[in-house]
C-alpha cells in the first residue's frame, strides 16, 4: 500500500494539472489522424464533421455550415464570418503565415489566438489551421469587439482599416443576398479561363507551325511534279515521280494535322468564349480582387489584376493627365446605369495605364486600365460626375453610387440594387441569434 501513495499522488497531480491548463491552447500545425472524425460544438448542439484530410479550401455549402453555426454560438451574422473568412485566407487557399505573422483560416496573430482560440471541434486543440476552430475563433473575438451591437466596429476592430471594413460588409451583403456561391467560384473561374486561354494558345502555335510545314512541303513537291511530266529521260521522269509521292504523302499527312489543330483551336476558343462570358457574368469586386478604398468622386481601389470594363460602351476620351501624370479613361456605356433612381451613362478608370484608346470598343469584362491603385466612378460629359462639387477627399453621391454599384449590382446588365442605406453609425440591422443578418439589395456604408 505504501508503493501506492506516490503514485496515487502523482496520478492526483497529473488530473489537477490538466484541469488548470483545460482552457490554455497553444498553436499547432494541422493534425496528423486522418481517420478521426470530429464532432461540433455547443451551446446549440448543431453537429459539424471535421477530418485533417478538411485542412484546405472547402466547398461554400460546407463552409456555411461552420459560419452558420458559429454565427448562432456567438450571436454574429454568419455572412460576416464568410466574408472575413474570403478577405484573410480565400476559404483555406493561403494559409499564411502573413507578412506580418497572422495564421491559420482566419489569420490570427499568434497573440491574438492565444487568448481567444477556441477548441470549437472538441478534438482537445484549439488549431488555427483548423476552420472550425478557427471560424469560432473569429466570432469569439468579434463578440469581445461588440459585435453583438455594433458590427462595423468588430470588423474594424478585428482590422484597423477602413478599406477592410468596406470590403468585409460589401461582401457580407452579396451572401446574404444570394451571390456568395458565385463568388466563391470566381477565382476557380479564373483558373479554368488561364487554362482554356493556354490551350487557344498552344493549338493555335501548333496549327501556324502545321500550316507552314504543309507549304513548305508543297512547294518542294511541285518541281517533282513538273519533271515528272517534262524531264527528256524516262528513268529521270520516273524518278521525280518517286520524289513527288512521297512529298505528296507527307503532305497529306501535315494537312490532316491541320484539320484536326483547326478543330482543337475551334473546341478551344469556344471553350475560352465560355470561360470569358461566366467570368465576365461574376460581380466586379470579386473577379477583380479589389480593395476598397476611399469613396470620394468615385471610389478608390487597389488591385494586383487590371481593372475590367464594367459594363458594354465604347472609349470617347482618355485625359493623359488626370491625376499627377496618369490618364483616365472615359467610357460611354450603350446602357445607362441606374442606382437610387439616378441614372449615369459613362463610368471613368483612371490613375493606372491604359490599355485601351479613343473609339474601341468595350464589353464587360475587357481590361481597361492596368493593375494598381486606381479610382473609378461615374461620369458625365468626359468629367467624373460630382467634378463640379467636389473637393479633394470630400464623399459625393455620385462616388457612394459607384459603390453600390459594384458590391452590390449587376455589371453589364444596366441595374443596380433598388435601394441602400448610409449608416453613420452602429449598424442596427444587424440581428444578433436567429435575426435577418442583411436585407437583400442593401449595401451598408461606415465611417
Amino acid at each position: 500500500m505504501r508503493r501506492l501513495l506516490p503514485l496515487l499522488g502523482a496520478v492526483l497531480a497529473l488530473a489537477l494539472s490538466s484541469t488548470a491548463a483545460a482552457d490554455t491552447f497553444r498553436v499547432v500545425r494541422p493534425h496528423g489522424s486522418a481517420d478521426a472524425g470530429y464532432a461540433a460544438f455547443a451551446p446549440d448542439g448543431a453537429v459539424i464533421r471535421f477530418t485533417s484530410v478538411q485542412n484546405g479550401p472547402m466547398s461554400f455549402a460546407s463552409l456555411r455550415s461552420i459560419w452558420q453555426g458559429a454565427g448562432n454560438a456567438y450571436g454574429i451574422p454568419w455572412e460576416v464570418l464568410a466574408a472575413i473568412n474570403k478577405v484573410e485566407t480565400d476559404f483555406g487557399r493561403n494559409l499564411g503565415p502573413s507578412s506580418a505573422g497572422a495564421i491559420g483560416w482566419m489569420q490570427f496573430m499568434p497573440s491574438t489566438w492565444a487568448r481567444w482560440g477556441e477548441d470549437a471541434n472538441g478534438d482537445g486543440v484549439a488549431d488555427p489551421n483548423n476552420p472550425t476552430d478557427a471560424i469560432f475563433s473569429a466570432a469569439r473575438y468579434l463578440v469581445a469587439c461588440g459585435g453583438q451591437t455594433d458590427i462595423a466596429g468588430a470588423v474594424y476592430c478585428y482590422n484597423h482599416a477602413g478599406w477592410y471594413v468596406n470590403d468585409v460588409l460589401g461582401l457580407a451583403a452579396q451572401y446574404s443576398s444570394g451571390g456568395g456561391t458565385g463568388l466563391f467560384s470566381v477565382d476557380q473561374l479564373q483558373t479554368r479561363l488561364d487554362s482554356a486561354s493556354a490551350q487557344v494558345a498552344t493549338a493555335n502555335t501548333r496549327l501556324v507551325a502545321a500550316l507552314a510545314q504543309a507549304r513548305k512541303l508543297a512547294r518542294s513537291e511541285r518541281p517533282f511534279l513538273r519533271r515528272a511530266t517534262s524531264a527528256p529521260v524516262l528513268s529521270d521522269q520516273l524518278e521525280a515521280r518517286k520524289h513527288a509521292v512521297q512529298l505528296g504523302a507527307r503532305r497529306d499527312a501535315v494537312e490532316a494535322r491541320v484539320a484536326r489543330l483547326r478543330a482543337l483551336l475551334h473546341s478551344a476558343t469556344a471553350r475560352l468564349t465560355r470561360m470569358q462570358d461566366q467570368v465576365s457574368a461574376a460581380p466586379f469586386a470579386a473577379s477583380t480582387g479589389l480593395q476598397f478604398g476611399r469613396v470620394d468622386q468615385g471610389v478608390d481601389v487597389t488591385s494586383s489584376n487590371p481593372y475590367p470594363a464594367v459594363a458594354a460602351g465604347t472609349v470617347v476620351y482618355i485625359d493623359p493627365n488626370f491625376w499627377q501624370g496618369t490618364p483616365a479613361v472615359y467610357e460611354q456605356l450603350d446602357t445607362p446605369i441606374v442606382v437610387g433612381g439616378r441614372s449615369y451613362d459613362e463610368v471613368y478608370y483612371s490613375e493606372t495605364r491604359a490599355l485601351v484608346h479613343t473609339g474601341q470598343r468595350l464589353v464587360p469584362g475587357q481590361p481597361v486600365i492596368g493593375p494598381g491603385s486606381a479610382e473609378i466612378g461615374f461620369a458625365s460629359g468626359n468629367l467624373p460626375a460630382a467634378h463640379a462639387v467636389y473637393h479633394e477627399g470630400d464623399a459625393t453621391l455620385a462616388g457612394h453610387d459607384f459603390y453600390t454599384y459594384l458590391t452590390a449590382g449587376s455589371p453589364g446588365s444596366g441595374s443596380a440594387p433598388a435601394q441602400f442605406f448610409l449608416v453613420n453609425g452602429p449598424l442596427q440591422n444587424f440581428q444578433p441569434g436567429g435575426g435577418s443578418a442583411f436585407t437583400p439589395n442593401v449595401v451598408y456604408f461606415t465611417h
